[in-house]
C-alpha cells in the first residue's frame, strides 16, 4: 500500500478539537462569565465528548469536577472566571486521558547502540503493518538503525506490503514466502539484524478478524522466540469505547507495554478509544493521524489536550523544528538572517524543511488560534507550488543561488535559461523571483536582532527587543490569531528553562514557516 495524503486537512480528532475550542472561544464573547454562561459552555463540551464516543460515566464525572473547581458564586472579585474555566476543562481532560491520575508505566525509549526488539500485535485490519513502518521511520529520523521482520504468515500479501513500505522508507526488511512457522521467521530475522548491528528490530506479527485463541497462542510463541524488549499493541480507534476490552484481552496474553492508536483522522470515535485505553493504565505511545508516513505523532497528554482545545503546543513545535533543521545548522542560518543575507539557497532550504515537517495542518495546530485555519484543498495546492519553485531553483547556478542581487536574479537571459532547465514557463520564474523578494523583505526585519545568552547581562532587554522584531516579522493576520504580543509572551513562558539564545536560533526557522502560512491563504 502506498502512502497517500490525509483525507482532511484538520488536526487529530478534528471535529472534537473544533467543538471544544469553539466552546472555549465563545467564553471570550461574554464580558461577564456567570453560571448561565458556564452551563452553556459545559453543555457544549460534554456534547462534543459524547459525540466522540467517550464513556458517559467519564463525561458526567468530568462535568461535576469542573463545576466543583469553578464555583461562580464563590469566586473572589477580580478573578478571571473564563481563565479558571479554561484551566479546569484542560485539567479534567488531562486527568481523563491519564486514566484518572493512576500510575501508568513509563514510555519505552529504545537505547541506541544495543539491539532493541519490539513486537507489534493487534487484530487484522488495524493498520499494524503500516504502523510498523511509521514507527521505524520515526526512529530512523532520530539516528537509529531500524529493521523490519515480517512474521505474519496468516494474511496473504502481508510480506509484500511490508516489503513495499520498507523499500519506500529505505529500511532493511526480512521475511519468507516459503516458511510457514511465524516464530521461526521472527527468530531468524531478529538474529540476522542483530548480526548486522541494527539497534531497533521491529517484528510484525499476524492478526485475526477477532480475538481468537489461535491468535493469542501464536503471539505467545513469537514472543518466546524473540524475547522482545517491548510489545506494542496496535488498535483501530474506530471501535471507540470497545477499545478498553480489547486492550485488556491482549494485556492478559502478552506483556503489552504500550499502545498505538491508528486511524484517528477518519471518524468520530477517536476520543472514546483514547479515554478507554487510558482506563487500562497502558501508556499510549503514538497516534496515527493519517495514511502518510509522516502522519504519526508521539502521544503526550498535556500537549495533546492543549492542541485539542486550540491552545497550541510551542514546545512540540520547537521539537519538530529541531527534527528537521540540524542543531549545528541553526546558528549558521540565524547568523545569515541577522546579517541580512537572504539568498535563494536559504529559501530552498526553508522549503525543504517545511516539506520534512509533514502535513502543514498538523504543524499549524501547534500554534494557538491557528488550528483549522487552513482552507480545504489549500494544503495540496501549496505543496505543489513549493515543489514547482524547488524545481526551478534546481536549475540555478551556484552564483544565482548565493546572490542577494536582484539585478542578477531578474536578468531576462538567466530567467529564460532557468525556466527552460526546469521545463517551466517564464511566468513560473517571475512567480519565484516575486516570492523571493517578499521573503527577503520579511527576513530583512530580523536584521540586527541580538542573540540573548542564558542569564547573561542585558538578557531581558535583548529579549524585549527581539520580541518586538519577531512580532514585526510575523504576518499581522497570523500574529492576531496567535493572540498578539501577549500570545508571544505566553509562548516564551511555556519555553522557560530553555537556552533562549538557542531558542531564538530555532525561531529563525519558524519565520519561513510563517511566510508559508501566509502564502497558503492565511
Amino acid at each position: 500500500a502506498g502512502w497517500s495524503v490525509a483525507r482532511q486537512p484538520t488536526m487529530v480528532l478534528g471535529e472534537l478539537g473544533s467543538a471544544l475550542a469553539g466552546a472555549l472561544r465563545k467564553l471570550g464573547e461574554h464580558t461577564v462569565v456567570d453560571e448561565e454562561v458556564m452551563d452553556a459552555c459545559l453543555k457544549e463540551v460534554t456534547k462534543a465528548l459524547l459525540q466522540a464516543d467517550v464513556n458517559v460515566q467519564y463525561v458526567v464525572q468530568m462535568k461535576k469536577n469542573i463545576v466543583k473547581q469553578v464555583n461562580i458564586q464563590e469566586l473572589a472579585a477580580g478573578l478571571n472566571a473564563r481563565k479558571l474555566l479554561e484551566k479546569a476543562v484542560f485539567n479534567e481532560l488531562v486527568n481523563m486521558l491519564e486514566g484518572g491520575g493512576a500510575e501508568v508505566k513509563e514510555k519505552f525509549v529504545p537505547k541506541k547502540g544495543k539491539p532493541n526488539v519490539v513486537m507489534f500485535v493487534g487484530l487484522q485490519g488495524c493498520g499494524k503493518t503500516t504502523t510498523c513502518t511509521k514507527y521505524a521511520y520515526h526512529f530512523q529520523k532520530k539516528g537509529y538503525k531500524p529493521a523490519l521482520v515480517c512474521a505474519d504468515t496468516f494474511r496473504a500479501g502481508a510480506f509484500d506490503q511490508l516489503k513495499q513500505n520498507a523499500t519506500k522508507a529505505r529500511i532493511p526488511f526480512y521475511g519468507s514466502y516459503t516458511e510457514t512457522d511465524p516464530a521461526k521467521i521472527a527468530a531468524d530475522g531478529v538474529e540476522r539484524f542483530k548480526d548486522e548491528k541494527n539497534d531497533l528490530i521491529i517484528v510484525d506479527t499476524s492478526g485475526r478478524h477477532k480475538q481468537e485463541d489461535s491468535l493469542f497462542e501464536e503471539m505467545r510463541q513469537v514472543a518466546a522466540a524473540v524475547q522482545p524488549d517491548m510489545t506494542i499493541f496496535v488498535m483501530d480507534s474506530s471501535i471507540g469505547q470497545a477499545a478498553q476490552d480489547q486492550a485488556r484481552a491482549f494485556k492478559a496474553t502478552v506483556d503489552v507495554g504500550s499502545v498505538i492508536i491508528t486511524k484517528l483522522d477518519g471518524h468520530a470515535k477517536g476520543g472514546g478509544a483514547i479515554s478507554a485505553v487510558a482506563a487500562t493504565k497502558s501508556p499510549i505511545a503514538f497516534i496515527g493521524t493519517g495514511e502518510h508516513i509522516d502522519e504519526f505523532e508521539a502521544f503526550d497528554t498535556k500537549p495533546f489536550v492543549s492542541r485539542l482545545l486550540g491552545l497550541g503546543d510551542w514546545t512540540g513545535l520547537i521539537d519538530k523544528i529541531n527534527d528537521v533543521i540540524p542543531m549545528d545548522q541553526q546558528p549558521e542560518l540565524m547568523d545569515k538572517l541577522v546579517a541580512g543575507q537572504f539568498t535563494m539557497r536559504i529559501l530552498y532550504e526553508q522549503f525543504a524543511n517545511i516539506q520534512k515537517m509533514g502535513p502543514m495542518s498538523s504543524v499549524m495546530s501547534m500554534i494557538p488560534g491557528m488550528d483549522g485555519m487552513l482552507p480545504k484543498g489549500q494544503e495540496k495546492a501549496s505543496q505543489a507550488k513549493i515543489k514547482r519553485m524547488m524545481c526551478l531553483m534546481d536549475s540555478m547556478t551556484d552564483e544565482e543561488l548565493d546572490t542577494t542581487s536582484l539585478k542578477i536574479l531578474q536578468d531576462p537571459k538567466r530567467m529564460e535559461r532557468i525556466g527552460r532547465g526546469a521545463g517551466r514557463g517564464p511566468g513560473d520564474v517571475v512567480e519565484l523571483v516575486e516570492e523571493y523578494k517578499r521573503m527577503a523583505k520579511m527576513m530583512g526585519k530580523m536584521k540586527g536582532m541580538k542573540m540573548p545568552k542564558k542569564g547573561g547581562y542585558g538578557h531581558s532587554q535583548a529579549m524585549a527587543q527581539n520580541m518586538q522584531q519577531m512580532a514585526g516579522a510575523i504576518p499581522p493576520h497570523m500574529l492576531k490569531q496567535m493572540g498578539g504580543m501577549s500570545g508571544l509572551q505566553n509562548m516564551m513562558k511555556q519555553l522557560e528553562g530553555k537556552d533562549m539564545g538557542k531558542m531564538m536560533e530555532q525561531m529563525g526557522g519558524m519565520k519561513g514557516m510563517g511566510k508559508m502560512m501566509k502564502q497558503m491563504g492565511m
